[in-house]
């Protein structure tokens, strides 16, 4: 009987098959036990620790007249250069929005990531999947993949490097839509930047699962039959070491409050597509994708009617595809606030 105990352990099923062997374990049947081709090729310091990212600007200095910073994370692979030349992308098909654009890709490694490429310990990595629900750094330093995004907002967050910065847009696809949508839940990042002035806005696409924050779940006989069902990273108990005792009702009403887009692409409906979340509490929320984001956003209405600030717009004829979602027309809609996606 599959049960929760796969959540303890910090695994993942899938595709339907549970990788075997001790964790950083290279099996190249398995494309995310792989290590990555490309290492990002800048560094941000997390206390004595530091993070691979690209950017596409110098932001050591000042950067006067730079409106808008879109965060682009990377899936299961943990291919931060291919999402950040999508992001590249979708900023040059945004025109004049994407010009006063800084476009950011945080890469979060895997120890097999640091082996393959020699890469000092300082090199923040994770377990294969626990970035996704905000786990600890693996090693000496246990840095929360949240804490990462925080210290990039806090960033962005200084007013002598960014005078003129008013929105900050944190997207992400697949696993890295998984990680931005429990960061709208839990990160702290947003209350910094706030208090500099600046807007903040999650773009969640295609994800397999989602953060509920109630106990009812589409699939209720998948859910009665799965321990640990409603435990972190899929419901709100057990929540990580990140959240520091933090009230989950509190949560709850943030995250309503929160500027919140659902990009769900209309083709990604196969229930056997290989990077799918295929564990008994994935499978509670729906077969595959799209069925499990309309129905997460259909429970916030329920739950939140009018006092919901977000929303949720189909991607046509786009299958799992990041490049695809980011510079379709509610892509481009969501990063950049460009005109074309429809109501």
């Amino acid at each position: 009987m599959r049960h929760g105990t796969v959540l303890a352990l910090g695994l993942a099923v899938l595709g339907g098959v549970l990788a075997a062997g001790p964790v950083g374990a290279i099996d190249d049947s398995v494309p995310y036990r792989r290590p990555v081709k490309i290492v990002a090729s800048d560094r941000l310091a997390i206390g004595d620790s530091e993070l691979p990212l690209f950017v596409s600007r110098d932001w050591s200095t000042p950067l006067p007249g730079l409106r808008r910073a879109v965060l682009v994370l990377h899936g299961v692979l943990r291919d931060a250069d291919v999402y950040y030349r999508s992001a590249l992308k979708a900023k040059a098909a945004a025109g004049a929005a994407g010009a006063e654009s800084l476009m950011i890709a945080p890469q979060f490694l895997a120890a097999i990531d640091l082996a393959a490429h020699h890469l000092s310990e300082r090199t923040l990595h994770w377990s294969l999947v626990g970035w996704e629900g905000g786990e600890p750094a693996e090693g000496a330093r246990h840095a929360s993949s949240f804490d990462a995004l925080d210290a990039i907002l806090r960033r962005l967050s200084d007013r002598k490097l960014f005078p003129d910065l008013a929105d900050i847009v944190v997207a992400g696809h697949s696993g890295g839509g998984q990680v931005v949508q429990r960061y709208a839940v839990l990160g702290r990042g947003e209350a910094v930047a706030r208090a500099a002035g600046i807007r903040v806005r999650y773009v969640v696409a295609n994800p397999s699962s989602y953060a509920w924050f109630s106990p009812d779940r589409p699939d209720e006989a998948v859910a009665r039959s799965c321990e640990g069902y409603d435990r972190w990273k899929y419901g709100m108990h057990d929540l990580p070491p990140y959240a520091d005792g933090q009230n989950v009702e509190a949560l709850e009403q943030a995250y309503a409050g929160r500027q919140v887009v659902y990009l769900l692409g209309t083709k990604d409906t196969n229930p056997n597509h290989p990077a799918l979340d295929k564990s008994c509490m994935a499978e509670a929320e729906g077969p595959y994708r799209y069925a499990r984001g309309h129905a997460y956003f259909s429970a916030l209405q329920h739950r939140f009617g009018p006092a919901l600030r977000q929303t949720l717009h189909d991607v046509p004829g786009v299958g799992h595809d990041g490049d695809g979602m980011f510079t379709s027309a509610c892509g481009l809609t969501a990063l950049f606030d460009v005109p074309g996606c429809g109501p």
